[in-house]
């Protein structure tokens, strides 16, 4: 690995050169970072201190709020300090590193997103069979396959990644390292590379916005058989589920399924499904949701 590269560490050129806009982001973030660590922790306490935990569906939010906080701390407190420093460099190893745990736990946030779909679509679909198909067991191993999942495909990314050889330019133009920004400044074609990252993350990406999508074209559908009650209880669990699915997944989709090269928007985007995102989480499925309002007040009144 030594002989591929003469880089010991990367520049990341950030989101702006602008010492005001910088300022005014190290803010905003830093607010973001908080919320986002408070919400989600909210959640998981809740959760895990109430009885919701038995049920599947809160049992899988509860892995979702920590993905959350796993997936965010890869990329924002490093990129909340760089705001506040000339120079914002990264170290190889450390670069590599965030490669591997922005992709491993990325993935598994796609996989739990897919899982609690399809948790909706039993409870939904077929209602009686629901406490049999989603019993404790199997929810173990759903989760148990959601970090298989994340690690079959981060291994790849990471074996690419540090693969690449370096020779000089060490200029990245992003707030972190990811795959595509580093193929920029590989010294070497890399043509076959992007067409593998493109089969690994963004075929991936889409499939499973694919799955997504039909099975809660399918829950819709068998909604009209259910009373009225029914169908705006059933809605307003899908809604919150499908409003994280499009604020995760849109960005990726635009970040990952393309050919390999970057684009400016790229920061911009990024931002989305690293901070804005999981921020949001905590509110979109506590907001109106009465049974987690209800866990919330028992747990910390």
């Amino acid at each position: 690995m030594e002989n591929q590269r003469n880089v010991s560490e990367f520049i990341l050129l950030g989101l702006s050169y602008d010492h005001d806009i910088q300022i005014f982001c190290f803010v905003f973030f830093l607010v973001c970072y908080l919320a986002l660590l408070l919400g989600n922790s909210v959640i998981l306490i809740s959760i895990r201190c109430s009885p919701l935990f038995h049920q599947p569906m809160y049992y899988f939010l509860s892995h979702l709020s920590f993905m959350d906080i796993c997936f965010t701390s890869c990329v924002t407190p490093k990129f909340i300090g760089d705001l506040l420093v000339v120079r914002k460099t990264i170290s190889y190893e450390n670069c590599m590193l965030q490669v591997f745990a922005m992709h491993f736990f990325g993935m598994i946030e796609v996989l739990i997103l897919t899982v609690m779909a399809f948790d909706r679509y039993v409870a939904i679909c077929r209602p009686l069979h629901y406490m049999v198909i989603m019993n404790r067991t199997k929810c173990h191993l759903l989760m148990l396959a959601a970090w298989a999942g994340g690690a079959a495909h981060s291994f790849p990314q990471f074996s690419i990644a540090i693969c690449l050889p370096f020779c000089g330019p060490n200029k990245i133009d992003h707030y972190f390292c990811d795959i595509f920004p580093l193929l920029k400044v590989a010294c070497t074609d890399t043509y076959i590379t992007g067409v593998l990252i493109l089969a690994n993350s963004g075929i991936v990406t889409l499939v499973t916005f694919v799955v997504l999508f039909v099975s809660y074209v399918v829950i819709l559908l068998t909604l009209r058989t259910h009373s009225a009650e029914g169908r705006r209880k059933a809605l307003t669990t899908c809604g919150s589920h499908v409003t994280v699915i499009v604020l995760f997944f849109g960005p990726a989709i635009f970040s990952y399924l393309r050919p390999p090269t970057t684009f400016p928007e790229d920061k911009i985007f990024a931002l989305f499904y690293t901070i804005i995102a999981p921020m949001f989480n905590p509110l979109i499925y506590t907001l109106r949701n009465a049974e987690m309002k209800s866990a919330m007040r028992k747990v910390w009144c």
